[in-house]
């Protein structure tokens, strides 16, 4: 079982966030012991994304977008029993969107895997059509039979704003210049190599004055397991993520005005090592080009399991860190014709 809290960090720019109290969650989590125990190791370390390298976080590394498909593909039954950071975030990004009147008449969800999200967006904005955007097919299918019996019944009673779901990858959506009023994007960006093209492509379906609100991985990501894997594994290459101050420079780039980054840290904690392994590997996968390939050995799996061990608690439970990454920003208006900007003297910056 998992615990999850909170502690405060400073926002970028002009926004800060308050203390907040501590929260837990509970998370259902399989106890499997040693069984698959190379297995899991192989697939937390060698496939595994959270561990962000340190030094310099680069905003794109050398790797394949059918590996990330491929991957969820492969997490998608399980993903919902180890999804307490998902849901812990989602309640934030809603905290803030109930603070932002923003009409719309179609509300884009993307990244929407399992559509958990839905529910809330459409009572957010109830004369909207949701759309849900998933690059694994295998995620959008796996709400149930009860989501797809209340789609056909919405259809039937002849409502006009049905929602949708389409598989597609965020940087080519399929959806015409302009045609969106608001962008929702939970815990998604991090896991696409070329999170700038992303930007720039939601800038393109937005309409003038839209709203694009994110989440996503901050560098500073399971650094307990980063540090372990660094300590006992040979030449690990997880895949980096972009700072807040990066993409925050990237919605600028893509025409977005004023944007506010905000940094949180939320922590779970697990009973012991095994455990911990094992929501990672459901978590997320390492989409890196160059990364290793090989089963790890016996002595290095057991090496990495002692070295988490060893940075448990006074109450024995090891602590995994989440740096989470909250934006948003409004799509800025064309400039009229002839109209130019530029950035006053340095002396008058204040």
């Amino acid at each position: 079982m998992s615990r999850l809290s909170r502690a405060p960090q400073p926002c970028w720019e002009y926004c800060t966030l308050g203390p907040v109290a501590v929260s837990r969650i509970r998370c259902a989590m399989a106890s499997r012991r040693g069984r698959h125990l190379l297995r899991g190791l192989y697939c937390a370390s060698l496939v595994f994304a959270f561990a962000a390298t340190a030094g310099v976080i680069p905003a794109r590394v050398d790797a394949n977008i059918q590996t990330v498909r491929r991957q969820f593909q492969m997490r998608a039954a399980r993903f919902a029993a180890h999804d307490a950071i998902v849901r812990e975030v989602a309640t934030r990004l809603f905290e803030r969107l109930d603070l932002m009147r923003q009409p719309a008449a179609r509300v884009l969800d993307l990244g929407c895997g399992r559509g958990a999200c839905r529910r809330l967006l459409q009572q957010r904005f109830p004369s909207a059509q949701w759309l849900g955007i998933d690059l694994s097919d295998a995620m959008l299918r796996a709400g149930g039979r009860t989501r797809v019996l209340r789609e056909q019944l919405e259809r039937w009673l002849g409502r006009k704003n049905v929602a949708m779901r389409v598989c597609a990858s965020a940087e080519h959506l399929p959806l015409a210049d302009a045609s969106v009023d608001v962008v929702f994007s939970n815990l998604m960006l991090h896991w696409h190599p070329q999170p700038h093209v992303v930007i720039a492509e939601i800038a393109r379906v937005l309409r003038a004055g839209g709203l694009v609100l994110f989440s996503s991985y901050g560098p500073d990501t399971c650094k307990e397991l980063r540090a372990a894997c660094q300590s006992t594994l040979a030449a690990p290459r997880p895949m980096p993520f972009v700072d807040m101050h990066d993409l925050g420079d990237m919605l600028i780039a893509s025409g977005f005005e004023t944007p506010v980054m905000e940094a949180d840290t939320l922590h779970l904690s697990f009973g012991n090592a095994p455990a911990l392994l094992a929501e990672a590997r459901a978590l997320g996968g390492n989409p890196r080009s160059d990364r290793s390939r090989a089963l790890v050995s016996g002595a290095r799996a057991r090496a990495l399991l002692a070295a988490l061990q060893a940075q448990a608690d006074e109450q024995g439970r090891i602590p995994l860190s989440f740096e989470i990454v909250i934006g948003h920003g409004w799509k800025r208006a064309p400039r009229p014709a002839g109209v130019r900007t530029m950035a006053p003297p340095r002396s008058l910056r204040k």
